[in-house]
């Protein structure tokens, strides 16, 4: 009998031979106390209610010392919130990957894929990816799968004092350029994720989770800076991958939503995010290690019913692990 694995293998490394073969992948699980980032994996993987335990995997989880990183002053956690984006993903992660390598950055990518039926919460897959990882990476970057750096003198380097690296800046993104723009790529160290409490979980659906995210950045007395003496533009800077025919944004506002997220959050954050990790997966492609989260977050209808503009969500959100 097949089992839930060898599905995985099939499906992802039959995706990349009907894109022509460019990458090798195999897709592991890996038992929830190997989770060599976390000095407690098992207090950790839970933002509310009990972990659920997977049995220890016959192939090898990533050693302790992928994430040690021991010779650099700092390590940055790639956090990429994630959902039904694999022909991206198989782009992405080498093209990511050898960038930060020519600049010699210590990193390690975590994709943070939801799980749940709930609609699609940026902010807070961010919120559990930080949580997971914050105590061996002192920064991270929250970076769009779907955007590609192309000029070398983007450095994503430590984030200064004064506040969160905004690497895709509004006069570099071949989209957003307005002033208060911080999404796509944002470099922000560990405190300072911490001392703004993270982003809002209030954000369910396409947009507007980074402009609060920048309200929260000035309240907390931190200024946002950027990369300077770039050559290139809006053209030429980055890729941008996505394609908005086959994969509409959700961009639909139901109930009270437009309204509340209008508003900066004062009451969610990073302290208050509600998930379960169901399943910790090692992913490889084209010889590239990096961690999937398999992340099922909690919505409360009472708070934000725009979580599930169809009402239907909550009944089908049972996972099968």
């Amino acid at each position: 009998m097949v089992n839930v694995s060898t599905i995985n293998w099939v499906f992802v490394c039959g995706l990349s031979f009907c894109m022509g073969g460019i990458a090798v992948l195999s897709l592991m699980p890996l038992g929830s106390d190997c989770i060599c980032p976390l000095s407690n994996p098992l207090a950790k993987l839970v933002g509310s209610g009990p972990v659920q335990k997977k049995s220890a995997s016959v192939t090898p989880a990533p050693k302790e010392q992928d994430h040690v990183h021991s010779t650099a002053a700092h390590k940055m956690a790639v956090l990429v919130p994630f959902r039904d984006r694999f022909e991206e993903l198989l782009q992405f992660v080498p093209h990511i990957t050898d960038f930060l390598r020519r600049q010699g950055v210590a990193h390690h990518i975590f994709l943070l894929n939801q799980v749940d039926r709930f609609r699609f919460n940026r902010a807070s897959l961010i919120n559990v990816g930080f949580q997971f990882c914050h105590e061996v990476y002192d920064y991270i970057a929250m970076h769009d799968v779907d955007l590609l750096p192309r000029n070398d003198d983007l450095l994503y380097e430590y984030p200064s004092n004064m506040g969160p690296l905004h690497i895709a800046g509004p006069k570099l993104h071949p989209k957003y350029h307005y002033d208060n723009f911080v999404g796509g790529i944002l470099l922000v160290r560990r405190e300072h994720f911490q001392k703004m409490n993270g982003m809002s979980n209030q954000y369910w659906g396409w947009g507007l989770e980074d402009d609060e995210f920048f309200v929260r950045i000035r309240d907390a007395g931190l200024q946002v800076t950027r990369p300077q003496n770039i050559k290139t533009g809006i053209n030429d800077t980055f890729g941008h991958i996505h394609n908005r025919h086959h994969r509409k944004r959700d961009t639909q506002k139901c109930f009270n939503q437009k309204e509340m997220t209008r508003k900066r959050d004062h009451k969610t954050g990073l302290d208050n995010v509600k998930y379960k990790i169901l399943k910790v997966q090692g992913l490889t492609i084209d010889g590239i290690d990096i961690t999937v989260l398999n992340i099922m977050l909690e919505c409360d209808v009472n708070k934000t019913p725009w979580c599930d503009c169809s009402g239907t969500a909550a009944a089908a959100s049972v996972v099968q692990t």
